[in-house]
């Protein structure tokens, strides 16, 4: 039986999209713990604060790729790996749905662009999104916080998230005029 979605992505494009979920798990655990030296005494989920640090890379791969479904298929990888790997930030089977629901954000806000030309604000739109939902399911899944908190670390996680949008844009830009991505 073909899969004819995935028929649509290059070798090139699914070695990008391998690349940025690696990567994006393997930042985790590096970034979550420095956080939380902050976060911790204040009681607020690390995860809201750290997720734009490492939301970004699913956002710059679907900057990279400019194919439809790609923060899908990036979040769907990272939630198998967590699974697989047992890294920080497993929950389970329940992280096949915390890991690919930012990425179907992703998709949504690169959807409206004109000819795959993306600007910054793609990228911040995308990553601050992407960070919120991540956030949000989390708490639905997890936390279960008051609203009045709920609200606060949102509105943290989008700050984090227009911060990895804005890391993720100039990785963009940085890698477009080295010229070795693929038209």
């Amino acid at each position: 039986m073909e899969n004819k979605f995935l028929k649509n992505y290059t070798l090139f494009n699914l070695i990008i999209i391998a690349i940025v979920s690696a990567l994006g798990i393997a930042t985790k655990p590096i970034v979550v713990p420095l956080v939380h030296i902050i976060t911790g005494p204040l009681f607020i989920p690390g995860g809201a604060i750290a997720g734009g640090f490492y939301m970004f890379w699913v956002v710059l791969g679907t900057g990279i790729v400019k194919k439809t479904g790609t923060g899908t298929l990036i979040g769907i990888v990272q939630g198998i790996l967590v699974i697989a790997t047992g890294t920080m930030g497993t929950h389970g089977v329940m992280s096949l749905i915390s890991y690919t629901l930012p990425g179907i954000t992703v998709d949504i806000v690169f959807l409206f662009s004109k000819n795959k030309k993306y600007n910054s604000l793609h990228y911040i739109l995308g990553c601050t999104v992407a960070n919120i939902t991540g956030t949000l399911i989390s708490n639905i899944l997890f936390f279960r916080l008051p609203l009045v908190t709920v609200v606060l670390i949102l509105s943290v996680a989008a700050l984090s998230g227009i911060v990895g949008g804005i890391i993720a844009y100039s990785i963009a830009k940085g890698l477009e005029k080295m010229n070795i991505l693929e038209e």
